[in-house]
């Protein structure tokens, strides 16, 4: 295999991860990421089989393990305590299960995975490229290069993206959230992802994320949903009446909302729907949400990225020249990605919207449609990140479902006291 210089632009998960491997199979890596100090923060997120399958070919599984929550089973349901959602991995096999994990714990494990961390040339913001996608041109006008490879991994809201790719789609969601990190406490639904609804106007979400370094506070990741354009005015309403909101539809909510006493510590987010028909141009390639960013519904954007960056370093173990292998990449995350993309826009309206019928019809067919076999089979491979196209899927490797079922089972022994 050839050893080339690589350039990555963004030190989120999918550039750390990218990072890591490539690094790994002796590529010159160089990180630049605008944020002037890259840390452990951000939301919770669910770690399915695909992402996990790809920690542990990186041997960080059981880092993983360590910190994070086991999630087997999601449920949703009304204020009235109608079931409108129930889905188990148990349903796809025994041995699996997601992983509800905090960002901050993510990114610590892959930033000790890699050697270079101490280098990575924060506070660069690269804006463009030149010759041919192997210079980058940072925010000053400093050029940085010539690359062998620049893998662009800037984000759902990409400086690059249409300087790479081909690009057929780039919007905001109208719809984003607030969300931070609760102490667990007594929390007596540790092992669930547990949501609420109104409608599709109102929804509550409650994911077990487990611990961090430096941190050994069992945590929960809490998701309030609405309009971009309410962000202001849910600030300017005041918290309490919030609060209030909140536990009328969610009383057991109470003790774990009891510490948020300013609007300072709900973050916003929001989130774009991004299609791009081809991934690279020259020397440089997208990955992670710069190539494929959608709505959170599916809670696959780590996943997606963790794959993005095992495939790209496959595809360049070849050996084969810069376009071939980036044309290799392209050609099989695509066809995984694609059914995720369409999946994401057409689930959107049902749990962030303001179509009233569209919510009355969920309510009514989703459970039904997960309980019988096809319909269940088929939502828990789209669930775990294994569905490829409408009837494929991504095999998981046995060993790997092994070591899963094992760290589960350790997990769940009793510990015995010093």
């Amino acid at each position: 295999m050839r050893r080339r210089r690589v350039a990555i632009v963004g030190y989120g998960s999918a550039g750390q991860c990218a990072a890591v491997l490539l690094a790994r199979d002796g590529h010159a890596v160089e990180v630049f990421e605008r944020v002037p100090r890259p840390g452990p923060i951000g939301a919770g997120f669910l770690l399915q089989p695909s992402g996990l399958q790809v920690l542990w070919r990186m041997g960080l599984l059981e880092a993983v393990m360590r910190h994070g929550a086991p999630v087997g089973r999601l449920f949703g349901d009304t204020p009235c305590g109608r079931a409108v959602m129930d889905m188990r991995y148990a349903g796809l096999d025994r041995r699996l299960s997601g992983i509800g994990l905090q960002r901050g714990a993510l990114f610590s494990i892959l930033a000790s995975a890699y050697d270079g961390h101490a280098d990575v040339r924060a506070g660069t913001s690269v804006v463009g490229l030149e010759d041919d996608g192997r210079t980058l041109v940072d925010a000053e006008g400093t050029r940085h290069g010539g690359f062998d490879l620049v893998v662009v991994a800037d984000g759902a809201a990409s400086l690059l993206r249409g300087q790479v790719g081909r690009v057929r789609l780039d919007q905001p969601y109208p719809w984003g959230a607030l969300w931070c990190l609760l102490a667990a406490g007594a929390w007596p639904h540790l092992g669930e992802l547990r949501q609420r609804y109104v409608s599709a106007r109102k929804m509550i979400g409650l994911l077990p994320v487990g611990t961090r370094p430096g941190d050994d506070t069992a945590r929960l990741s809490f998701f309030w949903s609405l309009p971009t354009a309410g962000f202001d005015a849910w600030h300017d309403a005041g918290l309490p009446a919030w609060k209030r909101e909140v536990l009328s539809l969610w009383p057991e909510l109470g003790p774990l909302l009891a510490d948020v006493t300013e609007p300072a510590q709900l973050a916003r987010a929001r989130y774009r729907d991004s299609v791009v028909t081809h991934w690279h141009r020259g020397h440089a390639v997208l990955v992670g949400d710069a190539a494929h960013a959608m709505s959170p519904q599916l809670g696959q954007g780590v996943n997606m990225a963790l794959m993005d960056a095992w495939a790209l370093c496959e595809a360049l173990r070849t050996g084969d020249a810069i376009a071939p292998a980036l044309e290799r990449f392209q050609r099989e995350r695509r066809r995984h990605v694609a059914i995720y993309q369409q999946w994401s826009r057409w689930l959107t309206p049902m749990f962030q919207s303001e179509r009233d019928l569209v919510a009355r019809l969920r309510d009514l067919a989703l459970l039904p449609a997960g309980r019988l076999p096809p319909g269940r089979t088929h939502m828990l491979r789209v669930l775990s990140g294994t569905q490829q196209g409408l009837f494929g899927r991504i095999a998981l490797e046995d060993a790997f479902v092994d070591a899963l079922a094992d760290g589960l089972r350790r997990r769940a022994e009793p510990r015995s006291a010093p």
